[in-house]
């Protein structure tokens, strides 16, 4: 799997961009459609995924869908106008090789998510190098995003790089200490 970053928009979201075998998947198109859309360039797109529904994360999303022609897909607690599937913690997501898991993450907000493909985890605002995501936007909850860290990511392996949707990577051993 090959995974590209890239850095969108006047809060410098991540977007990533997933292939296998020619096959894609887009996490997060949070500003700057063109950009994303060069970067998917000969893809076939599987599905577009929003870890979350705050506005750096899916400002995006329309002009994505309609170029690459592909559903997007979050939480239900999570909806809102412009996407076609709903997630749900533990579905399996298969595109080329690669299966992706979906793991419902609330805290950030109600429907947040994070997305395990291997040893890869793209946290979104959940889980940042050195501490969670803010949980002072409607919908955010202080305990619920520690329980969602404690008993979902810190689980994985130490040597799970995580990808967030701000910042560089870091792994889960190294955040391990924070909780």
């Amino acid at each position: 799997m090959k995974i590209d970053r890239i850095i969108v928009g006047g809060l410098e979201s991540n977007c990533y961009v997933l292939r296998s075998k020619k096959i894609g998947i887009v996490i997060d198109p949070g500003d700057e459609a063109q950009k994303i859309i060069d970067a998917v360039h000969g893809l076939e797109i599987k599905l577009i995924l929003a870890t979350h529904r705050h506005f750096d994360h899916i400002t995006a999303l329309q002009r994505v869908k309609q170029v690459v022609k592909a559903d997007a897909a979050i939480h239900p607690l999570d909806w809102v106008d412009g996407f076609d599937v709903k997630l749900t913690d533990g579905q399996v997501i298969e595109f080329g090789d690669e299966a992706l898991r979906v793991i419902h993450t609330p805290g950030h907000t109600p429907g947040g998510c994070c997305f395990l493909v291997r040893d890869c985890l793209f946290s979104g605002d959940t889980l940042f190098p050195n501490g969670p995501g803010n949980t002072m936007f409607p919908g955010g909850d202080e305990r619920a995003i520690l329980h969602s860290i404690r008993e979902k990511l810190m689980v994985l392996p130490d040597d799970t790089l995580v990808y967030p949707g701000h910042g560089s990577k870091t792994t889960i051993g190294k955040e391990r200490a924070l909780y």
